[in-house]
């Protein structure tokens, strides 16, 4: 598979385990989705050692600060070698412009990406914080200000995608989160989609963890994943 379309994420508290786990996959099958939890507990040596084991790395920080620090932490997550980097788009036009052109002559550039609305995210919570648009509403105005940002594409539920690629484009890439199989409960996540609906609505990537790293046989369970596509 030249293009894998499942990130899995990874959640670990021991590096040797969460080593082991990713033993069991195939790099042609997925790329591996590191956030805060794990790159807090190991730093940049958990992306070395996956990377060693041949995987792409999706470096999951959500980077949201002044646009001068949060162009140097773009740079230096660049510098690691990995496949892809994202920032949160409520940081604003000038956050993203300066992380975006901070990775334009990287050795390694990766994919910018900006975060819309968390898929954790209920409605009431929005409103919580002032914002009265739906989900998806804010979700295309963080959108299309990340397209006009020079970004990549965004990360969003796949609940939005379609309205997402009308605005901006068919290339502009989608991340989901929130992806749940058939065979897996819902989670932690409000706003889920099976894999094969969010392939269906355009999804480019999906991110996946714990019905794979939890499964007793991760490689089946990604295996069924993709026969659940029909890939």
């Amino acid at each position: 598979m030249s293009d894998a379309k499942i990130l899995v994420a990874l959640d670990y508290e021991n590096k040797n385990q969460c080593l082991e786990l990713v033993k069991q996959l195939d790099p042609k099958l997925c790329r591996l989705k590191i956030g805060k939890e794990m790159f807090t507990w190991f730093g940049p040596s958990i992306v070395e050692s996956v990377q060693k084991l041949g995987f792409d790395v999706f470096l999951d920080l959500k980077f949201h600060d002044i646009p001068n620090t949060v162009a140097k932490a773009c740079a230096a997550a660049a510098s690691l070698g990995v496949w892809m980097v994202n920032v949160h788009a409520s940081g604003g036009k000038r956050m993203m412009e300066a992380a975006a052109e901070a990775l334009v002559h990287s050795e390694h550039k990766p994919h910018l990406i900006a975060v819309t609305v968390l898929t954790s995210m209920a409605a009431s919570e929005l409103l919580d914080l002032g914002l009265e648009a739906d989900a998806e509403g804010q979700v295309l105005r963080l959108a299309n200000l990340a397209k006009q940002s020079g970004v990549d594409g965004v990360v969003s539920s796949a609940q939005e995608v379609a309205a997402i690629k009308t605005l901006c484009g068919s290339d502009f890439l989608c991340v989901t989160p929130g992806i749940r199989p058939a065979f897996a409960d819902k989670g932690d996540q409000s706003r889920v989609m099976t894999p094969a609906e969010a392939l269906e609505k355009g999804s480019d990537y999906l991110v996946i963890g714990r019905p794979i790293t939890q499964a007793q046989d991760p490689i089946a369970a990604l295996t069924a994943i993709y026969k659940e596509m029909g890939i």
